[in-house]
């Protein structure tokens, strides 16, 4: 019995390994409690709980960090906020940046990406993520245009889904 159990943790934590890797920023996240009124919101929100749906099934792992929380943690909505911080406590891992990504951050935020960006891409970067999701279509235009030499992919949830899908 015991053998058995073993062997299903095991294969559960090797499929993990395997899973691809995803940071979701705040504007991901958040997009699901947004007004659903327009298309392109209620279908970027439909791509986030499609990524959720990939988690549950052990095919990507979300790697969040104490600077998303920290970020989530500010949001003046109080619902918007639990919502967000509810989702946040289904991350694989909540890791915190080291002394070489915090400068990085600042390099970053140096070369015109807000603050917050700056972090997470930095953190998304130490976690050697396979994607950087966001809905922030600045955010996307410049990582896009490589502004920092960035090591990760930084795309719209719809569009990674979509690719994921093909």
């Amino acid at each position: 019995m015991c053998s058995r159990i073993i062997d299903k943790l095991a294969c559960a934590a090797n499929r993990l390994e395997a899973a691809l890797k995803i940071y979701l920023d705040a504007c991901a996240i958040n997009r699901l409690t947004d007004d659903q009124s327009q298309s392109r919101i209620h279908s970027e929100a439909e791509a986030v709980e499609g990524i959720f749906h990939l988690m549950s099934i052990g095919q990507i792992q979300w790697i969040a960090s104490v600077v998303l929380d920290n970020e989530i943690r500010r949001n003046p909505n109080r619902e918007k906020r639990l919502d967000a911080l509810t989702l946040l406590s289904l991350a694989g891992e909540l890791m915190r940046p080291n002394q070489k990504a915090v400068q990085r951050a600042v390099a970053l935020e140096q070369m015109g990406y807000g603050a917050y960006d700056a972090f997470h891409l930095a953190c998304a970067e130490q976690a050697q993520v396979d994607a950087f999701l966001t809905t922030d279509d600045r955010l996307i235009r410049k990582a896009g245009r490589n502004l920092g030499n960035l090591t990760i992919r930084v795309l719209n949830p719809l569009k990674w889904l979509q690719e994921m899908q093909s």
